[in-house]
């Protein structure tokens, strides 16, 4: 950025923001490296504000007149809503005044020109390529390759297991605090941790509560790794591992609460309601499912940093994050009721729901 101060606007424009125009650049613009998913944001967001400028539009509008893809789009307009780039109103967007000033090529203060040559970069080439055909792209890899695929990489499943499982010594510990303020956990005597990983989060919730025990439910080659990383925190007799597939095999049976914890991030909306299915027909009445995540705000603009936690995601896998209003519905569709929220540590949060007896549906 030029150490030169920016001539000072005409008052009066009708695009006036208040103070030089360099430090109002400075909150808007730079503003969006915060991330790493931001930059490719921003080079996007020009050519986005000038579709745009003209009048509100819907995210069906914006998808079918940039002949866009709609979970990235989705994706990428809860990111502008939380930069304060687009606002929100009766599920259509528009400009901020902030956008008008500096992403709207007619305007004297446009900043198109400071990004374009993100548009160049392969990292940014492959997140518009996502937008266009909604394929995710792991870590560089060929379009279609997502984390999923990466995960039946044994060394691949090994470093990214552990890099979960460091989160989860610090996210842990507040997941168990939670289920405690929201669930009478001594009436329950089992949880299933779906696709757990490490089994950091059932261990925790063991921990917490010694009368309960735990299984992890994990695929190969994952479910090593679960076994080995359960084994050195000495939960062997309480916490055990079932190997299976989540989407070719039936839940277990036996347990009473199921948790699905950072994992309904990973796939798209008919994916989650489809295992959440499949928890309520392996649930017994009165059984609990919590989803533990970081859940965007109910009018999916917000958090900042969830939202740009998101972007990565929507070009990694083949999900995004969830508001807290779209997983009630998803748990809804799937059969439970009596959804609770509740804030834990950081960003993340959990909803609980329960399968109710035949006569309560």
């Amino acid at each position: 950025a030029s150490s030169n101060t920016a001539p000072a606007r005409q008052s009066g424009t009708s695009h006036s923001v208040s103070g030089a125009a360099s430090s109002s650049a400075s909150s808007a613009a730079p503003s969006s490296a915060s991330s790493p998913a931001a930059p490719g944001a921003a080079a996007a967001a020009p050519s986005a504000a000038g579709a745009a400028a003209a009048v509100p539009a819907t995210l069906q509008t914006i998808c079918a007149e940039l002949g866009l893809a709609r979970r990235p789009v989705d994706t990428m307009l809860t990111l502008f809503c939380a930069m304060e780039l687009l606002q929100k109103k009766n599920d259509a967007f528009s400009l901020t005044e902030r956008a008008r000033e500096f992403l709207v090529s007619d305007s004297p203060w446009f900043v198109g020109p400071y990004f374009s040559h993100f548009n160049e970069r392969p990292i940014y080439q492959s997140l518009l390529e996502t937008l266009h055909t909604d394929k995710p792209r792991w870590a560089g890899g060929k379009p279609g390759k997502d984390w999923a695929d990466s995960m039946l990489d044994d060394a691949f499943a090994q470093q990214f297991t552990g890099t979960m499982d460091s989160r989860g010594l610090y996210v842990g510990p507040a997941l168990a605090t939670a289920l405690a303020s929201v669930l009478d956990l001594k009436s329950h005597r089992h949880l299933l941790d779906i696709a757990g990983g490490s089994g950091i989060y059932a261990c925790g919730v063991a921990a917490a509560n010694p009368h309960l025990k735990a299984t992890v439910f994990e695929r190969p080659p994952t479910d090593g790794v679960t076994r080995k990383a359960i084994a050195r925190r000495g939960y062997t007799e309480r916490v055990n591992v079932v190997t299976g597939d989540m989407f070719k095999d039936p839940l277990p049976t036996e347990c009473d609460i199921h948790l699905w914890s950072n994992a309904l991030h990973d796939w798209d909306e008919p994916t989650c309601e489809l295992l959440l299915k499949k928890s309520f027909a392996a649930l017994p009445a009165g059984g609990v499912v919590v989803v533990q995540d970081r859940h965007l705000n109910r009018d999916k603009t917000g958090p900042l940093a969830v939202a740009q936690h998101s972007v990565f995601l929507m070009a990694s896998t083949q999900g995004r994050y969830y508001s807290v209003g779209e997983i009630e519905e998803f748990l809804a569709a799937a059969g439970f009721v009596k959804p609770q929220f509740r804030e834990t540590v950081i960003d993340y949060s959990i909803i609980t729901a329960v399968k109710p007896a035949t006569t309560e549906r």
